[in-house]
């Protein structure tokens, strides 16, 4: 029997300036997907708290309670219209906007002395998958200075520990359009909650298969 797979699939909460943010539902829309590809996978979901503690408490209380092989993890980036998979996490955090707890942060890096840290050569292959959706799909090496590219980091650490997942992936995707009304009113025209759902799926489904290699390996 085919050992089973464990994702988790995150998302965030609203913050200050996004009151509604599309990953919430994004993943729990992907946690109730049924496919014959999906019979051996496990997967569990979290929504974070947009706050630089609960990330640093939380990411390492659910990495030792579910031990996902990978992540797959999404984030809100108001200001684009595609779907954005990262490559890298920069060792940037930004001192001008403080988090959802009003935390400002005193210095701009997140580790003292480090470099980027890459994410991997699977993140092409997610991009591909997505784009396959007929979604407008970008790569991108610029996780920002924000929540979004601190997630990354930590989790692209765990990936380096001898126990924690094999991969780790990030996403960025657009608001989506909640209804006739808002659509018609932005110049740029939103991607709609189900094609986002599509290019999840897609990409969820190629992240199975590539942990099953690495865990197969």
């Amino acid at each position: 029997m085919t050992r089973p797979l464990r994702i988790l699939i995150t998302g965030f909460r609203p913050f200050p300036g996004a009151p509604h943010n599309p990953t919430m539902p994004l993943v729990a829309r992907l946690l109730r997907l049924r496919r014959p590809a999906f019979s051996e996978v496990e997967f569990s979901g979290h929504i974070f708290p947009v706050t630089y503690k609960a990330v640093d408490r939380e990411l390492p209380q659910l990495l030792a309670t579910h031990r996902p092989h990978a992540l797959l993890m999404f984030g809100l980036a108001s200001r684009i219209s595609y779907v954005r998979i990262e490559t890298r996490a920069r060792n940037a955090v930004t001192m001008l906007w403080p988090d959802a707890d009003h935390t400002s942060v005193r210095k701009g890096s997140i580790a003292d002395g480090a470099n980027a840290k890459m994410l991997g050569p699977h993140t092409a292959r997610l991009f591909r998958a997505a784009l396959g959706t007929g979604v407008d799909a970008r790569t991108s090496r610029d996780a920002g200075s924000y929540l979004c590219n601190y997630l990354s980091w930590r989790a692209i650490e765990a990936t380096r520990r001898d126990d924690g997942p094999r991969l780790a992936a990030f996403v960025h995707v657009p608001l989506v359009a909640r209804n006739g009304a808002s659509q018609r009113k932005s110049m740029t025209p939103r991607i709609t909650l189900e094609e986002l759902v599509d290019a999840g799926e897609a990409m969820l489904l190629e992240m199975v298969k590539l942990t099953r290699r690495q865990t197969d390996a």
